[in-house]
């Protein structure tokens, strides 16, 4: 467990929960297999410019090879072996990208837990000290105590009841389709 220093501004504290978060992304990203950290170098490759213009220059010598150059063409015009070397490399590809995808739908899922989480810390937080106030205001006697949003916004936040709202909400805006 890491001890926290008391940030003195505003920017100090926004640079340690970026830290704490980057802290959290780089422990759940350690397990990864071979596998996994090969995907991820795969899909960033191929998701570059450099990977697209070695693909340009490819297909285009290729071509020239088999179809104007003055040498014996080795795949003439339709180029079946360069669609199945195509092909292949479309199959890893997409592979790869996949498992790297999974990763990331792994890591995004986690994040949304944790953000769920201190949400929902936050709405008791609130609670609480909106149930202090009031009570120290009708202490001091404090007009506007009895204010019925008020009343209401000290409720507890109960996230099953919020569930059943959107689904109920979900349900009547796009009702089960009949075939």
């Amino acid at each position: 467990m890491t001890t926290r220093r008391t940030a003195r501004s505003v920017a100090e504290l926004l640079q340690a929960n970026v830290e704490t978060i980057r802290r959290l992304d780089v422990k759940a990203l350690q397990p990864q297999s071979l596998t996994d950290r090969l995907a991820a170098k795969v899909e960033r490759f191929a998701g570059s410019p450099k990977f697209i213009w070695i693909h340009v220059v490819w297909f285009a010598a290729w071509i020239i090879a088999n179809t104007i150059a003055p040498i014996r063409h080795f795949d003439p015009f339709p180029f079946t072996f360069l669609t199945l070397v195509v092909s292949l490399e479309a199959i890893f590809l997409s592979a790869f990208i996949l498992m790297s995808q999974n990763v990331s739908s792994a890591l995004s899922e986690r994040r949304n837990q944790l953000d769920l989480q201190i949400n929902l810390l936050t709405e008791q937080e609130n609670t609480k000290m909106l149930k202090l106030l009031a009570a120290i205001g009708k202490h001091l006697g404090v007009r506007g105590c009895d204010d019925p949003d008020l009343r209401i916004l000290e409720e507890d936040t109960r996230p099953e009841q919020l569930a059943r709202q959107i689904d109920r909400s979900t349900h009547d805006e796009h009702p089960p389709q009949r075939s």
